[in-house]
C-alpha cells in the first residue's frame, strides 16, 4: 500500500523583519475588528459607531470624563504588571498559569494589612505595607509550585491552575462567614459584605488638573522599565534566558538551575501579587472575586507581545481598552452584552497567532512523485 503524502507541507521563510511582523499584527487586528463589525452589523448596531465609542471609551461628551481616565487606569496597571510577571516565568519555560491564584492572595494579604493595622499608620507607609504583604503573599503562593518542581519534577501548569480555585474559595469563606472573628465584613450589615479600608490605606493620587493620578500607574511604569533592564543588562537575566533555552546547558555552565527557578518564579508571583494589593488598595475594599480574570487575560498578553516589554505595554492597553471601552459602548446599545469585548479578543488573539504563524511558515503543495 502506497504511502499518501500530505497535500501541503510547511516550510519556514527567511527570517521576517520586525516591520513585517508589525504590518501583519496590525493587518491581523484589522481583520479582527472587521469580523467584529461583521457581528455588529447582524445584530442591527453601526460598527463604526460603536468602535468610535469603543476606542474613546465614551470619554468625548462625557460631563465627567476623568472619571473615565481613572478607571480605565484601575483596569490597565493591574493587566500590565501581570503580564509582565507572567512574561518573565515564560522567558524561563515555566509555565505559570496561577495568575488568578496569585492576584487573589495577593489581594488578601494586602487587605489583612489594611483591616489589622487601620488608621495607625500614615498612609504612605500603610500602602507601602499593603504592597509588601502582597508581594509575600503572591510570591509564597507561587513558589510553593516552584519547589516542588525543583524536588520532584512535578508538572506546574497543572499545580498552578488548580491553585487558582483554592485561592479563589479560601477569599469566598472569608467573604461568605460571618462571625465575631471576621474582621474583613462590616459588622453594621446584615448580609456579609467586605468592610471598606480606612482612609490611610487606600492609594494615594496626585491631583492633575480635574484627574487625581492614581500612583499605582508611576509604579507599574518604573516596573516594567526594572524588569526590562533586569532580563536584557544583567546576570540574572541572563540566566533566565539560558535556563529557557536549555535547563542542561545552563547546568553544564555551572548555573544553579533550580535556585534560578525558584527566585525566577518568587518574583513572578510577587509582583502578581503586588497588582493585586494596588488593585484592592485603588478600589479600598476587598470583593469575591477582585482579578477582573487578570491572570487568564495576562497569558494573552504576554504571548500576544512575544513576551517583549514593549509589546506588553501595547498589548495591554489595547485590551484594556477593549474591555473598558466595549462597557462603555454598550451602555448605549443594550442589545450589545459587555463581553462583547472577551469574544472581540478571542477573535483578534487567534488571528493574530495565524499572522504569526504565516510571517514564520509558509504552506507549500506537495508535488507528486515523478511530476516534473
Amino acid at each position: 500500500m502506497k504511502n499518501r503524502q500530505p497535500l501541503f507541507h510547511v516550510v519556514k521563510r527567511d527570517h521576517a523583519g520586525p516591520g513585517q511582523q508589525v504590518l501583519a499584527y496590525v493587518a491581523a487586528v484589522a481583520l479582527a475588528l472587521a469580523v467584529g463589525a461583521v457581528l455588529l452589523k447582524v445584530q442591527g448596531v453601526e460598527p463604526l459607531t460603536f468602535y468610535r465609542q469603543m476606542l474613546t471609551m465614551g470619554i468625548p461628551g462625557s460631563r465627567y470624563p476623568w472619571r473615565a481616565v481613572e478607571n480605565f487606569i484601575r483596569l490597565f496597571v493591574p493587566l500590565l504588571i501581570t503580564s509582565m510577571a507572567l512574561a518573565l516565568a515564560f522567558k524561563m519555560r515555566f509555565w505559570n498559569i496561577g495568575g488568578e491564584g496569585q492576584f487573589i492572595m495577593g489581594a488578601f494579604w494586602a487587605g489583612f494589612a489594611a483591616m489589622k493595622l487601620g488608621d495607625s499608620l500614615p498612609q504612605p507607609a500603610m500602602v507601602l505595607v499593603m504592597a509588601l504583604c502582597g508581594a509575600a503573599g503572591g510570591g509564597l503562593y507561587g513558589v510553593f509550585v516552584a519547589a516542588l518542581k525543583v524536588r520532584f519534577g512535578t508538572n506546574e501548569t497543572l499545580l498552578t491552575l488548580m491553585l487558582n480555585y483554592v485561592a479563589l474559595y479560601f477569599l469566598q469563606f472569608f467573604a461568605e462567614t460571618k462571625t465575631d472573628w471576621n474582621f474583613f465584613l462590616d459588622p453594621a450589615s446584615a448580609r456579609p459584605k467586605f468592610a471598606k479600608f480606612p482612609e490611610s490605606a487606600q492609594m494615594m493620587t496626585v491631583p492633575a488638573g480635574p484627574l487625581n493620578l492614581n500612583l499605582s500607574l508611576v509604579a507599574a511604569i518604573a516596573i516594567c522599565v526594572i524588569l526590562y533592564i533586569y532580563l536584557n543588562y544583567t546576570k540574572r537575566g541572563y540566566e533566565i534566558a539560558v535556563v529557557g533555552d536549555s535547563p542542561n546547558t545552563a547546568r553544564y555552565a555551572g548555573m544553579k538551575v533550580g535556585r534560578i527557578v525558584i527566585r525566577t518564579i518568587f518574583l513572578s508571583a510577587a509582583l502578581i501579587g503586588l497588582a493585586g494589593a494596588f488593585h484592592v488598595s485603588s478600589a479600598g475594599i476587598l470583593s469575591a472575586s477582585p482579578t477582573n480574570d487578570v491572570g487568564w487575560t495576562g497569558i494573552v498578553v504576554a504571548w500576544l507581545a512575544k513576551l517583549n516589554t514593549a509589546g506588553i505595554v501595547a498589548a495591554s492597553l489595547l485590551i484594556t481598552v477593549l474591555q473598558f471601552g466595549c462597557q462603555a459602548a454598550s451602555a448605549t446599545y443594550p442589545s450589545i452584552d459587555a463581553n462583547f469585548a472577551n469574544l472581540l479578543q478571542g477573535v483578534i488573539l487567534f488571528i493574530v497567532l495565524a499572522a504569526d504563524f504565516f510571517t514564520r511558515f509558509r504552506l507549500v503543495r506537495t508535488r507528486k512523485e515523478g511530476a516534473k
